[in-house]
């Protein structure tokens, strides 16, 4: 690849970044910064808990993905043309924000506005995947996907961290206007984006078979349903118990909070961009196995926590070993997933997939807690850390297989996807 081909390439990675990052930004407010003042403002955990029920709408946004696939315009770009009414609806739906300068005191129409955003967020990170799709080789989706993981890290930094600085040193409307500037960037760089012609086109129910002939590819099956599952249920099972432990290890909300929601944010987020990079380096396979490894290793660094014991220096590092390793195989999994992504219908195969996963993490939860509560934390711990292993010597005998026959190698800068015939299309992402 010449020069041109590597700015392309760097202009192609700016684009997903920005597009991720603005993204979570309005999420990780409302999942953290929101929640925080809602209850400074005095409102029960009881509604706070309905407030978080907007976050369902994100893990079935696969009912209407295929939406994305089959409608677009051709003069402004595809996916382009979804991008540009999507991102300008994240800012607008912010500043809609404005009015609430006491949101605890008008709680209905800032859950009616967070929920709206949430839908518009959801509906433009099938825009963006799809996007990805288009536009990474099988060299650069390791690469990409590490973004796309390190940018809901970041997002949720800035949305959940920086902005509640921000409100609580100077008020809601800059803390507001912040996070609207922040998400205006997207805007722009959305409107500078030239997507590549788009010649290839999918009929509504074609977009919608769709949603299941993704698992007719070449062990998608068993990757999404083998795989996938033992990973996440494992890694989540153990990561919910995090937060129960060190609040009964003596810790206070106040350092709960800046630990788990800002300081092991930076290793996650280092971790996502080492393995994208990895993954182009030394394949799938190699980088699943480290984290794996790495995932074993900061659960028994967390085994102190899990006894009730957190010494504030120790219980940092084990954490950050811990979000550090549960990136690193979420980038594989993400990865993996684009490689059974289809350019035609990109948005719909890739959000499938992943919505499968997010459910799966859903359920790790209730499973982790559920499990700590009859057997306790280390048991839980252990299992779970059975579980990720198991489905990492799943992963290892998928790659070995199926490798090939989804040809992660192939992609827009090997072969251009308007000059693959349909039939050919199946599995090349």
């Amino acid at each position: 690849m010449g020069p041109s081909g590597e700015r392309t390439g760097s202009g192609r990675l700016g684009t997903l970044t920005a597009l991720y990052v603005t993204q979570y930004l309005g999420i990780g407010f409302i999942t953290i910064g929101l929640t925080a003042i809602l209850r400074d403002g005095g409102t029960s955990l009881e509604t706070l808990a309905l407030l978080n029920i907007v976050g369902l709408i994100w893990p079935v946004k696969f009912l209407w993905a295929p939406i994305l696939d089959r409608y677009g315009s051709r003069r402004h770009g595809h996916y382009r043309s979804w991008l540009l009414v999507l991102q300008g609806g994240l800012v607008l739906s912010l500043l809609a924000l404005l009015p609430f300068t006491r949101p605890a005191e008008r709680l209905g129409p800032v859950v009616a506005i967070c929920a709206a955003y949430v839908l518009l967020s959801a509906t433009q990170d099938v825009a963006a995947d799809a996007v990805a799709v288009r536009l990474l080789s099988g060299r650069t989706r390791g690469t990409g996907n590490g973004i796309q993981v390190a940018a809901s890290y970041l997002g949720n930094l800035l949305g959940g961290g920086a902005c509640v600085i921000v409100y609580d040193r100077f008020g809601w409307i800059p803390a507001i206007l912040l996070l609207a500037v922040l998400t205006a960037v997207g805007l722009v760089v959305v409107w500078r984006f030239r997507e590549p012609p788009r010649t290839d086109r999918v009929r509504t129910g074609q977009a919608y078979r769709a949603l299941l002939s993704t698992f007719g590819q070449p062990g998608c099956r068993w990757w999404t349903f083998v795989v996938v599952p033992l990973v996440y249920v494992g890694a989540g099972a153990a990561y919910a118990l995090v937060t129960p432990a060190l609040v009964d290890a003596g810790w206070t909300l106040e350092r709960v909070g800046l630990v788990t929601g800002v300081v092991i944010s930076v290793p996650a987020i280092l971790a996502g961009l080492l393995a994208g990079a990895g993954i182009g380096r030394f394949g799938r396979s190699r980088v699943l196995v480290v984290g794996g490894v790495t995932l074993a290793v900061s659960t028994v660094l967390l085994l102190p926590l899990l006894n009730g014991h957190a010494p504030l220096a120790g219980t940092i590092a084990a954490l950050g070993c811990f979000m550090a390793a549960y990136t690193i195989l979420n980038v594989v999994l993400y990865t993996v997933n684009m490689d059974y992504s289809r350019p035609g219908t990109g948005g719909t195969d890739f959000t499938v997939l992943s919505s499968f996963g997010l459910i799966c993490s859903f359920v790790a939860a209730s499973v982790g807690l559920a499990g700590a509560d009859r057997v306790g934390y280390p048991a839980v711990a252990v299992a779970a850390v059975a579980l990720v292993a198991a489905g990492v010597v799943a992963g290892l005998r998928h790659q070995r297989r199926f490798h090939g026959r989804i040809r992660p190698d192939a992609g827009p800068d090997d072969v251009p996807a308007v000059a693959v015939p349909q039939k050919d299309r199946t599995v090349v992402a």
